[in-house]
């Protein structure tokens, strides 16, 4: 079984572990963890107004994260959605999980919009996003509190 539950700091390493080996590995975005300063204190960073960072676990093993960042005016980021590759697709539904769980997070916290920004080579992300009803915008249309990452070359839109 697959559950979701709130960042606690004892998590922090192992949560830093999978998203650099799925960036690195998988991906081969050569970002470093020192490169990424909101994985050094996740609860600072994400976990205060309407924002929270959420793991997946199956059993005792963290296979997913996912983060809202509080971007101010009724607005979020989506940062951090990763998920380990044998718990991606259906059969686990690890990805829509979380994602349905931080859109119920926004919704009930009055979030009005939530951006995202991704790689050109996640394609399975974006079918993902656009499936769950984002919608693919211009960087130009980002507010202006949008942390946008040096890798970050698509921008999508999730509207309540």
């Amino acid at each position: 079984m697959i559950h979701i539950s709130e960042y606690k700091p004892e998590n922090r390493r192992a949560v830093i572990d999978l998203i650099l080996h799925i960036q690195n590995n998988e991906f081969g975005i050569p970002i470093t963890e020192d490169q990424q300063p909101d994985l050094q204190d996740i609860q600072r960073f994400y976990q205060h107004g309407d924002g929270n960072f959420w793991i997946s676990l199956h059993q005792d093993t963290i296979v997913g994260t996912i983060s809202l960042l509080d971007i101010g005016n009724g607005e979020s980021a989506l940062r951090k959605m990763f998920v380990r590759s044998e718990f991606r697709g259906q059969e686990y539904g690890v990805s829509s999980s979380l994602l349905h769980h931080a859109l119920s997070f926004a919704r009930s916290n009055g979030v009005e919009r939530i951006y995202l920004g991704t790689t050109a080579q996640f394609l399975a992300a974006h079918r993902f996003y656009e499936k769950n009803g984002f919608v693919e915008i211009a960087q130009s249309r980002l507010p202006v509190s949008f942390p946008i990452m040096a890798v970050d070359s698509r921008f999508y839109m999730y509207a309540f």
